[in-house]
């Protein structure tokens, strides 16, 4: 019954004040004058335990040492810089961390995250170990992996942010993941994607709900259907959901790719991938080079169907008319790729101690209850919403995931399958006749 799982919440979110008390609570909710007013009490409660844990995380000493070393200091934060909804995001957080701390955030915009890896790696190639010009990264996945293999990164700080707690990391463990990989305290979650698809209702009237209908659409449909050429984010991140479906989410993908466990995790890829591409738009001769491109076709009315991995920018195109109203999104059934994105400070980071106070601000309720916002950005938060008091706003746009999905989240796999991945793509497809 309902009221029992409320209890069970309830009571772990007290157990630290007293035991006794959970346990009169248990005879008295044993009545079945239980009303909906407990529920409501009990979220409080949790809430406000939280709430409290994280006040008493920045009261400490130790973090009271980070905000006189932080404050007034400058931020260099270097992060993707391709979507107007991300960037006028960022400019908020500037904002507000700048009449909280005085700190001066600038966004430094990048096409893609490795040109801030390559920077990184050479000043540490320079021996640069104290005055680094990135103070904060937006990362996550092979990126990630590269750094933490060198050392690159500062450890064990993102769980000392007094925020983190609203995170639940124990009951989420995702948070401490980043594509398989352990953060160490390296990264603070900042929040979550999933690859959706979406379609124009009034040219498609059904669209295909698994990978393998997918395969039968093309063929019914050719021409109206593509994907982003490898090493493109998007092309690689279809290639990987039609690899964990096709092998029913295989261990050996979550492990460091092998010769052998790569061929025999892509024995039903490239068939799968054969009988696709002679139907894809223009034969796949000729690939879209980003999800941008997608769109602009979609538009276009050339193709019936695409995806994204940015849920939220379905219906922000359409707000932009980029997009025609009629357009829907949706999530396939047999799984959908999702994966946490994060932010790191580097082992060289000039203004470590401000770089903190502003990754903290990111996990604040506050500021991930506006990013979550559709108007805003639309992304997921990382926080636990059982320990947290926001309303139930329900997101209403047409052209938005529908908030009852169940489709299942499909863990990134180990991030060397990427790169094996778009190797071997590219070594097929990369030079067509």
């Amino acid at each position: 019954m309902q009221w029992r799982s409320n209890l069970a919440w309830f009571c772990q979110s007290l157990w630290q004040s007293s035991v006794l008390l959970c346990a009169s609570l248990s005879l008295a909710y044993a009545s079945e004058t239980v009303t909906a007013n407990t529920d409501v009490a009990s979220k409080n409660s949790t809430s406000a335990h939280a709430s409290m844990s994280a006040t008493a995380v920045a009261d400490s000493a130790a973090w009271q040492q980070i905000i006189t070393q932080g404050q007034n200091q400058p931020v260099y934060w270097h992060a993707w810089g391709g979507d107007p909804q991300v960037n006028q995001y960022i400019q908020w957080v500037g904002q507000e961390v700048a009449a909280r701390y005085g700190i001066r955030l600038t966004h430094v915009k990048l096409a893609d995250t490795g040109e801030a890896v390559s920077r990184i790696l050479a000043e540490k190639a320079a021996n640069n170990h104290r005055n680094g010009s990135v103070d904060l990264i937006w990362i996550n996945g092979e990126n990630f992996a590269s750094l933490q293999q060198r050392q690159l990164l500062e450890a064990d700080w993102a769980e000392q942010l007094p925020n983190f707690i609203y995170v639940n990391a124990d009951e989420n463990p995702q948070m401490r993941l980043d594509f398989g990989l352990p953060t160490l305290g390296m990264e603070a979650p900042w929040g979550q994607a999933q690859l959706i698809f979406y379609y124009n209702n009034q040219l498609l009237a059904s669209a295909p709900r698994t990978m393998a209908a997918l395969l039968e659409f093309s063929q019914q449909q050719p021409g109206r259907f593509t994907y982003p050429r490898p090493p493109d984010f998007l092309g690689v991140s279809f290639l990987k959901q039609l690899l964990l479906v096709l092998n029913q989410q295989d261990p050996l993908l979550y492990q460091p790719v092998t010769a052998a466990s790569f061929e025999q995790m892509t024995t039903v890829l490239w068939p799968y991938l054969a009988k696709l591409h002679p139907n894809l738009w223009r034969q796949g001769r000729h690939f879209p080079s980003s999800g941008n491109e997608l769109m602009r076709l979609i538009s276009d009315e050339e193709l019936q169907l695409a995806f994204s991995f940015a849920p939220s920018s379905i219906p922000a195109a359409v707000r932009r008319y980029d997009l025609p109203s009629s357009t829907r999104s949706y999530a396939m059934h047999d799984g959908s790729l999702a994966n946490v994105h994060f932010v790191a400070i580097p082992f060289n980071a000039t203004h470590s101690a401000a770089a903190k106070l502003v990754a903290n601000f990111l996990l604040s309720p506050e500021a991930q209850w506006h990013k979550q916002q559709l108007s805003v950005w639309g992304d997921s938060s990382v926080l636990d919403s059982r320990l947290l008091n926001w309303p139930n706003t329900a997101q209403t746009e047409p052209a938005a995931l529908p908030l009852e999905s169940t489709s299942t989240a499909l863990a990134e796999p180990h991030p060397s399958w990427s790169r094996a991945l778009t190797a071997a793509w590219l070594a097929r497809y990369g030079v067509q006749p």
